[in-house]
């Protein structure tokens, strides 16, 4: 057998320098608040090793959560069905979640909660053996879209890829299965595109890399009905369209439905509504973005002044 000869050992402090760069925010892991760059998770950790977790995030605007009793609600209902337990009721996941932005400062926040199926002693088979392992972190907000593409609208591709179907895994359970997406956006990435958006096996329009879709068709706002993440920015924009007495439904999307659509426009807690200007290539309406996705926008964003939905961060504690 030949020997590998990997050179002398490295010192105590080479041998944990973490080669990786992080972005300034605060975490929650085993009781305690560090440094994000701190926050760890075992390599042997189910989470890790069979993406088996679920996870759920909210953003703070403003100093305030927008929808944080929603978000926790879909996070909890993820962890009931996949039979995960937190060591925390939820007042006490709130009070994580608001130290988290408090001690990093950040007054727009991507906040996010996770639970993975953590690890067994004898490195068991068995999910049951397993500690659960909550975590939660707060970094600065970012976005699907970046500034310039907020303003001229994205540039999506349509992937023949197929989104996992429900039958395999449950889309209202926040996953870090992302394969499929992944595979998707170098699709879309080699055609010149900017991000992507997956079909249903039956081929009809599923949704994108942590975003849903709509479409604005003949006069009414249609988003896919089944099959994806019901996303919190998107039942919003259901619940605005609702308000404002804009005919708006969710149901099948057919590829022919969106490429015909006069407005595209894509919604996630990372941007919250964003514009659509080019699909695989060819403009969507007039090519830029269209006056219903701004109106809708615009509400958008004032519901987070609204106290029905804010929750202020209590900084400087």
């Amino acid at each position: 057998m030949t020997r590998f000869d990997a050179g002398p050992l490295p010192s105590l402090e080479q041998q944990h320098r973490d080669p990786q760069r992080y972005p300034d925010g605060v975490a929650w892991l085993d009781g305690q608040y560090v440094p994000i760059s701190q926050a760890k998770v075992s390599v042997l950790d189910w989470g890790f090793l069979h993406s088996d977790a679920t996870y759920d995030t909210v953003h703070v605007w403003n100093g305030a959560f927008f929808r944080l009793d929603d978000h926790i609600a879909r996070f909890r209902a993820g962890l009931e069905r996949l039979r995960l337990q937190l060591p925390c009721d939820d007042t006490q996941l709130r009070t994580i979640l608001h130290n988290c932005v408090a001690l990093s400062g950040h007054r727009e926040a991507y906040v996010e909660m996770l639970c993975t199926r953590g690890t067994s002693a004898s490195f068991s088979r068995d999910p049951r053996d397993a500690q659960n392992r909550l975590m939660a972190f707060a970094i600065p907000l970012g976005s699907v879209a970046n500034e310039e593409q907020m303003q001229r609208g994205l540039h999506l591709a349509l992937s023949d890829i197929a989104r996992i179907p429900p039958q395999s895994l449950d889309p209202a359970i926040k996953n870090y299965h992302w394969l499929d997406l992944v595979r998707g956006l170098y699709e879309a990435y080699d055609q010149g595109a900017e991000n992507v958006l997956l079909r249903h096996i039956n081929g009809t329009v599923a949704e994108g890399p942590g975003f849903n879709v709509f479409a604005l068709v003949e006069g009414t706002v249609l988003t896919p009905d089944t099959g994806v993440l019901p996303g919190i920015t998107r039942r919003t924009v259901l619940e605005i369209c609702a308000e404002e007495a804009i005919p708006a439904r969710a149901q099948p999307l057919s590829v022919a439905a969106l490429k015909a659509a006069d407005e595209v426009f894509i919604t996630s807690t990372a941007g919250g509504v964003m514009p659509v200007s080019r699909l695989d290539g060819i403009p969507v309406g007039a090519g830029k973005p269209g006056p219903l996705t701004a109106a809708v926008t615009k509400r958008y964003w004032a519901w987070h002044a609204d106290e029905r939905f804010a929750e202020p961060v209590e900084y400087g504690r």
